[in-house]
């Protein structure tokens, strides 16, 4: 077996990035360096309260947490989306005080540090807005050649947008830092709502994970109820879709997915802000994740999910 890729998530915990976290705390291909919190989901603070509860639960108490920041770069900030994910974050499940302590340092300057560590290895995995991962390009002027890739959830080329009819919210709520980030040079992967919308789990696939992993897949079940109650109300009827899992799933089995690389520009402007479009400029291309193999990564995320307990 090859070595396990160091990974660190960039998060706002939020349902599916539980699901994200618990998956990579599983998977013996990863090596979980730490996590970096956003807001999104829920403010700042409560991803950071909740990373640290969710490492916890794994029995991952050493893995750090940096706190990031905390409103878009130029725009108000959103309101965090208590309504797919819950007030605190969690679904039902109520608000709990961790046992750890953030890191003393910044999201951003966690993020260079352990670049320039672990130069050329590092993978970063965004599942939030790319504030802090603009504000590290920002810190220092080597961290774009100094991470491995950057392999992050969001955006959309074909799919049309879930928060407006052209954005996918992660761009949408910073897509300032959407736009630096794509224009910065560094080995992205998209991994957006081309493929999260084809890979959906029902509340059957939940039952099944609390089934063979009580504790931790139990967690997970009754967080998908309320997920999946949301889904429901717009309409959507056969399940949740794993955005942030397939996310981190890309990270270590590419094989799955099929990718077109092409110039990736962010809409900062008008009905259209948040949008993920073609670039007509001379910037590297982002690797856009367009098809997949849905069953494929399901059996990959349930496999590991499998064994949590």
């Amino acid at each position: 077996m090859t070595q396990p890729i160091k990974l660190i998530i960039d998060t706002d915990p939020g349902i599916d990035d539980t699901m994200a976290i618990f998956y990579a705390a599983g998977a013996p291909d990863i090596d979980l360096i730490g996590l970096t919190s956003i807001f999104g989901n829920v403010t700042t603070d409560q991803a950071t309260r909740n990373a640290l509860r969710l490492l916890e639960w794994a029995g991952l108490h050493k893995v750090p947490v940096a706190q990031g920041a905390a409103k878009p770069r130029a725009l108000p900030a959103f309101p965090p989306s208590h309504n797919v994910h819950g007030d605190e974050g969690f679904g039902t499940i109520a608000a709990a005080t961790p046992q750890g302590k953030m890191s003393d340092e910044s999201a951003a300057a966690f993020l260079v540090r352990m670049a320039r560590e672990h130069k050329g290895e590092l993978v970063i995995c965004p599942i939030g807005p790319l504030t802090n991962i603009a504000e590290a390009l920002d810190l220092d002027p080597e961290f774009a050649n100094n991470v491995s890739r950057i392999v992050l959830m969001g955006g959309s080329l074909e799919e049309g947008g879930n928060i407006s009819p052209h954005a996918e919210a992660n761009i949408y709520h910073d897509p300032h830092a959407a736009e630096r980030v794509f224009a910065s040079g560094a080995k992205i992967v998209m991994v957006g709502l081309d493929v999260t919308h084809r890979i959906l789990c029902t509340a059957e696939d939940f039952d099944r994970l609390e089934e063979n992993a009580p504790r931790l897949g139990g967690l997970i079940n009754e967080m998908s109820r309320f997920y999946l109650h949301f889904y429901t109300t717009v309409g959507k009827h056969d399940g949740c879709s794993l955005h942030d899992p397939a996310a981190v799933i890309a990270c270590t089995h590419p094989h799955l997915f099929e990718t077109r690389a092409v110039p990736i520009a962010v809409s900062c402007l008008g009905e259209t802000s948040g949008a993920t479009l073609l670039s007509n400029d001379t910037r590297a291309s982002t690797d856009v994740l367009m098809r997949v193999d849905a069953e494929a990564v399901k059996r990959q995320f349930f496999k590991v999910m499998n064994t949590l307990d």
